[in-house]
């Protein structure tokens, strides 16, 4: 299995500091931080999408108009996961599974690209998404994104089954046991995280349980000020996502939690988890992040 960490999304919002706690500017930084997995026996397997061609080409018809301004996207082809796997001298058809954190529009963007693949999303996800019954559903979910909604695969969020210390994990059809869902959701009603055991042990990719490296990772939880206020505005039950951030909280206080956790949009997770990986140095992989 190898791995691959890709920013399929970049956002350059005003704020600096206010958006990712780093930047000394103005602009901050944010990741779309996507995976693509090569498995011996599976295919291809992408965790997330990010944005799509289609949507960096036609922004303003295909995007939340709000959002993209507020968080300025870098609408460049070449950032998309289709560009990124054809430098890797993939093919779209290459591209057998697809796992889903969740389907808001800057994950979901680049479902229409692999129109061959199996797409797995919890269950309570894929019928808000269907649905859109609210107007932050409609803002969040972009069907013209989607492609054709019979490859999705869904998962019960009942599923029985047990992943350092969360139930209902699930075992995912065609997938081998290394990959698997974790529900967390809050941040969307099907949220979930995706478990992967690679060449180094099990990674969590977090997707939206929370935004900042700070929420989780330091003694004295917090999110810069900008970032904060769009999570909580993007919430679908905020009360549930701030209980999912303290169960991952406590499980990297554990002393034998040999796990790594990383979210979707910490510019910082994504240069660190790109060289823990060994996709790039940390030189390239910090050039990658933060080209204007």
């Amino acid at each position: 299995m190898r791995i691959h960490h890709l920013d399929c999304g970049p956002a350059r919002p005003f704020g600096g500091a206010l958006m990712d706690g780093v930047s000394p500017g103005a602009v901050g930084r944010l990741s779309c931080h996507c995976l693509a997995i090569e498995t011996d026996r599976d295919g291809l397997v992408l965790v997330d999408t990010g944005l799509g061609l289609r949507d960096v080409m036609r922004p303003w018809a295909r995007l939340p108009a709000v959002n993209a301004a507020l968080l300025r996207f870098r609408l460049d082809p070449d950032r998309t996961m289709l560009r990124h796997l054809r430098r890797l001298g993939h093919s779209p058809r290459d591209v057998r599974h697809i796992v889903m954190t969740h389907l808001d529009f800057d994950h979901a963007g680049g479902l229409i690209d692999f129109p061959h693949a199996a797409v797995h999303v919890m269950a309570p996800e894929a019928k808000a998404a269907r649905a859109r019954r609210t107007l932050l559903d409609r803002v969040r979910y972009r069907p013209g994104q989607w492609g054709d909604t019979a490859r999705w695969r869904t998962y019960s969020d009942r599923t029985s089954g047990r992943w350092f210390g969360f139930d209902a994990v699930t075992e995912l059809e065609g997938l081998p046991p290394e990959i698997l869902m974790v529900p967390l959701p809050g941040h969307s009603a099907g949220h979930a995280g995706v478990a992967i055991e690679g060449p180094r042990g099990w990674m969590l990719h977090a997707g939206d349980s929370y935004f900042n490296r700070a929420e989780v990772h330091s003694p004295l939880p917090g999110c810069p000020a900008g970032s904060a206020a769009y999570e909580r505005a993007m919430a679908w039950d905020a009360r549930l996502a701030w209980a999912n951030q303290g169960r991952l909280r406590r499980l990297l206080e554990e002393p034998d939690a040999s796990l790594a956790v990383f979210c979707t949009h910490d510019p910082v997770e994504f240069v660190a988890m790109s060289v823990w990986q060994g996709n790039a140095p940390a030189a390239e992989a910090e050039r990658m992040a933060s080209a204007a």
